[in-house]
């Protein structure tokens, strides 16, 4: 088991895959249980008895962390094997539903790139190579990396082959950023608010979201189920389709939504190709030295290919049914916590 000491405290994972050699940072503690279940131990640090003891641990101000000894001396619960058994299975299909969740975005993945014929396209990293002064004035760019032939060959390939288009010359897209905000509410009396660290695997992660005050919501920049959504700040490109959970909430300015209707275009689709070849464009789009940017006006200039109906709902199902195997995931992890909780309160 491993749980990290440092940084953000308390997070718990077990490594269930064999390996033949791992090493740990300083960062994590690992932990060999003994006469206890290994499932059941994580299940009960992850669930808010075992969390509560670890925060109450924690120590510092800059930086907050909790020593070895300390983390020893967190009580754990006697508990018979069979209720540990009850407990195991549950995070076992938990575990199993979160491998096939990422193995059916992998394939969806695949699939798109194999329609792009671009699943083994690898164009090399040239180390020196020529551009003509006009195309440096018209693109306004000097930085090396925007010339890199690479992304020209992509660009033709995906042109030339499926007649991609500039997003802004795709007229039933609307692209706009989202709202500014520092200050948060509590999620009874707030909206979500959706930043660039709650998407993953092409949806939001709504573990970490953080809300809003309605009253400080601008309209325009309220979220739809569908809309799609990519990073603008530090990490460019990645990208996911809002959910009807968060429909309502507030888009962060960290993100740039594009909005259009699902009979023009699928969004599952969308977003997965962002996440795969279109983020390599926006990354070459990106300004910036210290913190790379990307604004709305650059990534309208992002080519984006349409594919037949049928192969965007093709890859749009691989997706949604990975989403649906997350969700399960989630749903079991989250039982399996309430089991271990309620255990406890039976016996106090």
């Amino acid at each position: 088991m491993l749980v990290s000491i440092v940084g953000t405290v308390g997070l718990i994972s077990i490594v269930a895959d064999e390996y033949e050699k791992l090493t740990g940072n300083c960062k994590i503690a690992i932990l060999h249980p003994k006469n206890v279940d290994s499932w059941f131990l994580a299940t009960f640090l992850a669930c808010r008895f075992g969390q509560g003891q670890i925060k109450r641990k924690v120590a510092g101000a800059v930086q907050t962390g909790i020593i070895l000894k300390d983390l020893a001396s967190i009580a754990v619960p006697v508990v018979n094997g069979g209720k540990q058994k009850q407990v195991n299975e549950l995070i076992q299909k938990a575990y199993e539903n979160h491998t096939i969740s990422k193995f059916l975005y992998s394939q969806a993945e695949d699939l798109l790139l194999k329609e792009l014929g671009l699943k083994d396209f690898e164009p090399e990293e040239e180390l020196s190579y020529i551009v003509n002064l006009s195309d440096v004035k018209s693109a306004h760019r000097a930085d090396a990396e925007y010339f890199q032939p690479k992304y020209k060959k992509i660009e033709e390939k995906l042109v030339k082959t499926f007649n991609a288009k500039k997003i802004k010359d795709l007229d039933f897209i609307k692209v706009t950023t989202g709202q500014y905000s520092e200050e948060y509410t509590s999620e009874k009396n707030g909206m979500p608010y959706i930043r660039g660290t709650n998407l993953m695997q092409g949806t939001v992660n709504l573990d970490n979201i953080v809300y809003i005050d309605p009253q400080r919501q601008i309209p325009q920049k309220k979220a739809k189920e569908g809309d799609v959504v990519v990073t603008r700040v530090g990490t460019i490109g990645i990208s996911a389709r809002l959910p009807k959970e968060i429909e309502g909430g507030t888009i962060s300015d960290n993100l740039i939504r594009l909005r259009f209707e699902e009979k023009a275009l699928n969004s599952y689709y969308v977003s997965l190709f962002f996440n795969t070849i279109g983020s390599q464009l926006m990354i070459r789009e990106s300004r910036g030295s210290v913190q790379a940017r990307l604004n709305q006006e650059t990534l309208k200039e992002i080519i984006l290919p349409i594919l037949p109906k049928s192969i965007q709902q093709k890859a749009a199902d691989l997706v949604h049914q990975s989403h649906q195997a997350r969700k399960k995931s989630k749903e079991l992890l989250e039982r399996a916590k309430r089991e271990v909780e309620e255990l406890i309160e039976k016996n106090n």
